[in-house]
């Protein structure tokens, strides 16, 4: 398993493009599963949110699949559910301790790599019983998934697309998933053969992997991120390279616009910001801020 960035910096273009693409809920189908059946049954036993189990799972599945939020880091999103939980006033009828986490939070503050490896350090170093109760969910997690997620292909023209665009443009994985669990759907579907470099969250933030894999390679001009969540965005901007987005509950759609019609603006240099505009207003209109539960 990579342990570092190295493979990131030190990987040399076959071709002057550059394109990162986001694996859960943009290369598979696997955010629904993921967050319903693996993360929120763990977020309620390991954190006793049994009374409000109801609840919990509604900001959780807000947090991480229908806003905003969607796609980012499990640590940072755990903290929003838990702020959602702790503002919402049906929970605090119920008279429950929603955790602080506060140990937690400061340890995200200061921490790129939000992976398990890192926590463990830090549990090590501190001996906190919060990172502790945080680390033990972050495994269970990762367990649960490696027993229930199987057989999930990639969307459809995911294959066709990357097919299509491996012949000018190195392609990596940009995800903040842990790399053994990438690794493992990547080779599964056989489509880890088309790309360079596999970065997982213990490699850095989406921000990290493409500044990494493309300072000094490739021009702005020729980046390009294809994820489904705000934070794939984020890290195209911080970059200076372009995004495609691939919108929730239209991912079909999206891949064959991308397969079709993206893959050729960008290969042609007629990717322009008027496009990609386009492209974001419709992918931001349908991941609000504000949940169900505020705005009535």
């Amino acid at each position: 398993m990579p342990s570092s960035q190295v493979e990131l910096r030190d990987f040399q273009p076959q071709h002057d493009s550059l394109i990162a693409i986001d694996s859960d809920g943009c290369a598979f189908d696997t955010m629904e599963i993921k967050h319903k059946e693996c993360f929120i049954p763990n977020i309620i036993k390991h954190w006793q949110l049994q009374a409000v189990s109801k609840y919990a799972r509604a900001a959780a599945e807000f947090v991480n699949l229908y806003s905003r939020w969607r796609g980012v880091n499990r640590f940072p999103a755990l903290i929003k559910t838990f702020d959602l939980l702790r503002e919402w006033p049906d929970v605090l009828k119920r008279g429950i301790d929603i955790p602080e986490a506060g140990s937690l939070r400061r340890w995200i503050e200061g921490e790129t790599k939000l992976g398990n490896p890192a926590l463990e350090q830090e549990v090590e170093k501190s001996d906190d019983a919060v990172l502790k109760q945080a680390l033990e969910w972050s495994k269970s997690v990762n367990v649960t998934i490696a027993d229930m997620v199987h057989g999930v292909p990639p969307f459809p023209y995911l294959r066709e697309t990357l097919e299509k665009i491996s012949g000018w443009a190195d392609i990596i994985v940009c995800s903040a998933t842990p790399y053994e669990a990438l690794r493992r759907e990547w080779k599964e579907h056989d489509i880890a053969r088309f790309t360079r470099v596999i970065a997982g969250q213990e490699m850095g933030s989406k921000k990290e992997h493409i500044h990494l894999a493309s300072e000094g390679k490739y021009q702005g001009s020729r980046i390009l991120m294809v994820g489904d969540a705000p934070g794939d965005l984020r890290a195209a901007r911080a970059n200076q390279a372009f995004f495609f987005p691939i919108n929730p509950g239209q991912e079909e759609n999206s891949w064959e616009r991308f397969f079709r019609e993206g893959t050729e603006k960008f290969k042609s240099g007629d990717y322009t910001a008027e496009y990609e505009l386009e492209l974001i207003r419709e992918f931001e209109a349908l991941l609000p801020e504000t949940p169900p539960w505020k705005s009535g």
